[in-house]
């Protein structure tokens, strides 16, 4: 009798959860056959794009810009700490994490196939000088976390994008 409460239960569940619209999150589709990642392998971004790229499938990654059918290039990899607040004694009370990436997604000629785009993102952190080791590693997993956020807006970005038809010249 209690199995079979359970069961009930968890088919319930189930259906209630598949009813709703949720499904996981699976690999992305790329709309290029291959793509080649320029940038700094010790770059972490690049790192987890190629990562993405593979575990995705469907897009060959590309040794070389010129075996590719498009290039992604990075433009702009910004970390700025931003000062929110002072205390009374002028020390840091709030601060503004920002990361701001620019990239480009051009085909063998350099032309582009994407409009250039930008993500921003930002996370906000109290400070206090008490807490100093512990308020410097919230930062470092703030960080990292914005750069895996980061790393799934790109991905998202490059899967949901049409690519423009290159303008003959």
């Amino acid at each position: 009798m209690r199995s079979t409460l359970r069961l009930t239960l968890f088919a319930l569940a189930t259906t209630l959860v598949a009813g709703c619209g949720f499904q996981l999150r699976g690999s992305y589709a790329l709309p290029y056959e291959s793509i080649f990642i320029a940038g700094p392998d010790y770059s972490l971004i690049v790192a987890g794009l190629k990562r993405a790229i593979r575990s995705s499938g469907s897009t060959r990654l590309a040794e070389t810009a010129g075996d590719a059918q498009a290039t992604f290039l990075p433009t702009v990899d910004a970390k700025e700490p931003i000062i929110l607040s002072l205390s009374s004694a002028g020390r840091v009370r709030e601060k503004r994490l920002r990361y701001r990436y620019g990239y480009r997604i051009v085909d063998d000629k350099g032309r582009d196939l994407v409009l250039p785009g930008t993500v921003e993102l930002s996370r906000d952190l109290t400070y206090a000088d008490s807490d100093v080791l512990a308020k410097t590693q919230e930062e470092d997993l703030l960080w990292r976390d914005m750069e895996n956020d980061l790393v799934q807006q790109l991905m998202r970005r490059l899967a949901a994008v049409k690519p423009m038809p290159p303008m003959v010249e």
